[in-house]
């Protein structure tokens, strides 16, 4: 190594505290420490272009540690990102693109949104499944268009964290050799020494799981160990491998290898007293040497030249595979294929009832027959979610003889946050769609993965089944109250209850046509009828009026419903106009999300003003005061036993909602109906 390179990591270390310091916010700690290991990778390993930071065939890198995120504004400043120095300077301000910890939304060269601990490995797990499965269905001889490698930096923390064991597991299994973790250990967490409470041995816990390990002693100054290090993860083709770098935190600090330095700034004599230590002007603030700007530029042209020869490349692969490069190139642009929505099945009223987790076994397998980037799989539920098409093959490694990495089914064991996490990371990588699966109630393990799937603008559908106490004897532990709650209260989240064949056709619709918003499509494992006045169309909408029971020119009633309550509310609906005579307006709700988007007069001419109303859900009724007068949902946890037993002792069947109604008729005869506001 060359003096240029101890004056890079040092120029890393200053700046990072410069901005921590300027902040008055911010974690100095792990940038200080981890400045050789990020300079390593970067400046001699990391094939990128910074001129264009979304070439696909660039190795992708993720800061798992996301509060170290100083670190990699730095990194990407001096590569020549879209990261100035101003912005360096303005970090963690509002509107700035170096916020508190990376997002993917705000930050040029920033892969995917990290900071909760333990995400950012498992989204590099997902980044290294989709660049083996690529590699799979688009390499051919003297033809390695998708051939990059996933790195990571990860700490502590990251490796405590449940979702990283999940993701880690699988990725032993899957033999994902695509995939090197740099650990950062430092032995130093927010309450002080990692002695606290982490104690294992980390190295011979991923041997357990199938990895490669190595360890470089010292991480502070051993730069050429380093290197030899990960240069022997990325030859390590059968196996993801991890390396354990020792390193003191906030190296050169008054407070080095303390929880005082992890989480606050040093302050200016501290600061002063480490600018000098590593041969700085003390009283300078924000400075870079030409050297170390040359030196970085230089890497960044080898990027720029790589992406050149990638290019040319793949003009020689359009000619020789031209079905495949044009698929390809589909894939990468984020197109999807023409007419895909043609496929999907529309229903009528005489249409045998189904489980709408049935409906949407079909959909799926007729969008994977169409869309070849669809990527499905199941938290060991596949026989109850219904996730997997009839020709489906596992995406498996070849030496298992159980599928291969061309194979569009994974199988993620008992993971439901690593799951969600991966396909954070697939989605993430770009190419695919990913789909998983499991319970809706278990989506509740999965919620930290879930949110930034919405916080990232990620588009990975969940599909959860069983979702109501429509499941039956499970019981309350496997029956969902409050989840979809959570979920409807998460930003950018379409939330998808549908009623019948139709809605789930239009349910999937919307969630592929939505590429920057996650969705959940919630379904049932009993049967439903097929809706009269359903329909796709009006389900992309995410509510319309499905139907008026009764002679009469004006409602006197209005009930909004949700998947399986749908055909309750109609047959609700019927009773009170034959028995009542009243005339009963349906609604159905399958998205309140997509409903929110419409215009005020569409959602006006749906939600009659001046109709008193009600909402029939088997959920939490959080949230229905916005669109009804009176909500009836769940207000316990369920019960075990057949679910029509259920319906019928939580009151979800037509002649106790009747009643309940009827009430409600009768009270808003006297008083006025209160004017709902719809102004979204």
């Amino acid at each position: 190594m060359t003096n240029v390179d101890q004056l890079s990591i040092d120029t890393i270390r200053v700046l990072a505290a410069d901005m921590v310091q300027a902040a008055k916010s911010g974690h100095p700690g792990a940038p200080m420490g981890c400045a050789p290991m990020a300079h390593i990778l970067f400046s001699r390993i990391l094939n990128a272009n910074p001129k264009n930071s979304e070439w696909f065939n660039r190795d992708r890198f993720v800061l798992s540690n996301g509060h170290g995120c100083a670190l990699q504004y730095v990194l990407l400043h001096l590569l020549g990102y879209k990261v100035s120095m101003g912005d360096l300077k303005n970090f963690r301000q509002m509107d700035s693109v170096t916020p508190g910890h990376p997002e993917k939304t705000h930050t040029d060269g920033v892969e995917v949104t990290t900071g909760p601990l333990g995400q950012g490995i498992s989204n590099a797990v997902g980044m290294a499944l989709a660049e083996r499965h690529l590699s799979a269905v688009f390499n051919r001889p003297n033809f390695p268009v998708i051939n990059n490698t996933v790195y990571a930096i990860a700490g502590d923390g990251c490796l405590q964290e449940g979702v990283a064991s999940e993701a880690c597991s699988l990725a032993g299994h899957l033999q994902l050799g695509n995939l090197v973790v740099l650990y950062d250990s430092n032995g130093i967490q927010i309450d002080g020494s990692t002695k606290l409470g982490f104690t294992e041995n980390v190295l011979q816990r991923f041997e357990a799981y199938g990895w490669h390990t190595q360890s470089v002693k010292d991480g502070d100054h051993d730069l050429d160990g380093i290197y030899r290090a990960i240069t022997i993860a990325k030859a390590e083709k059968t196996r993801p491998s991890i390396i354990q770098v020792t390193t003191t935190i906030g190296y050169g600090a008054a407070k080095a290898g303390t929880a005082g330095v992890h989480g606050s700034a040093l302050g200016e004599d501290s600061l002063e007293a480490v600018k000098t230590l590593f041969g700085f002007n003390a009283k300078e603030k924000f400075v870079v040497s030409d050297d170390v700007y040359k030196f970085y530029q230089e890497r960044a042209e080898q990027g720029a030249q790589k992406e050149k020869e990638w290019n040319e490349l793949l003009a020689k692969y359009a000619e020789a595979h031209p079905d495949l490069h044009k698929d390809l190139t589909r894939r990468i642009a984020g197109k999807l294929p023409d007419g895909w929505e043609s496929v999907l099945p529309k229903y009528t009223p005489e249409d045998k009832p189904e489980a709408t987790r049935k409906l949407s076994e079909t959909v799926i397998t007729k969008l994977a027959e169409k869309i070849p980037e669809l990527i499905s799989g199941s938290a060991d539920l596949t026989a109850s979610n219904l996730a997997r098409w009839p020709t489906a093959v596992d995406f498996q490694p070849e030496t298992t003889q159980l599928g291969d990495y061309a194979g569009r089914y994974v199988r993620y064991g008992v993971r439901e946050h690593g799951m969600a996490a991966i396909c954070n990371g697939m989605a993430a990588y770009g190419g695919v769609i990913p789909f998983n699966s499991t319970f809706l109630n278990f989506i509740s393990y999965a919620a930290g993965a879930s949110r930034l799937s919405a916080l990232s603008r990620l588009r990975v559908v969940y599909v959860a089944t069983h979702d109501s106490i429509g499941l039956g004897e499970d019981g309350p532990t496997h029956q969902p109250i409050e989840t979809f709650a959570m979920l409807r209260a998460t930003p950018n989240f379409l939330n998808f209850r549908p009623a019948d064949g139709n809605e789930v056709s239009g349910a999937y619709i919307a969630a592929l046509q939505h590429t920057n918003t996650p969705a959940v499509v919630s379904l049932t494992r009993q049967p439903v009828p097929q809706l009269e006045g359903s329909s796709i169309e009006n389900t992309l909408k995410g509510g319309y009026s499905l139907k008026t029971y009764g002679s009469g020119q004006k409602p006197d009633l209005l009930i909004a419903a949700t998947g399986s309550e749908t055909s309750i509310a109609v047959d609700t609906a019927k009773l009170l106009a034959e028995k009542n005579g009243l005339t009963v307006k349906v609604v159905s709700m399958p998205c309140l999300e997509l409903f929110d988007q419409q215009p005020d007069d569409y959602r006006h001419s749906v939600l009659t003003p001046g109709v008193p109303s009600v909402s029939v859900e088997a959920l939490s009724t959080h949230g229905w005061h916005k669109y009804v007068h009176h909500p009836i949902g769940m207000t316990t946890f369920g019960a075990s036993g057949p679910y029509k037993e259920l319906y019928e002792h939580f009151g979800f069947v037509p002649e106790v909602i009747a009643k309940k109604a009827l009430k409600i008729v009768d009270y808003y005869k006297n008083v006025p109906v209160p004017t709902l506001d719809l102004q979204f």
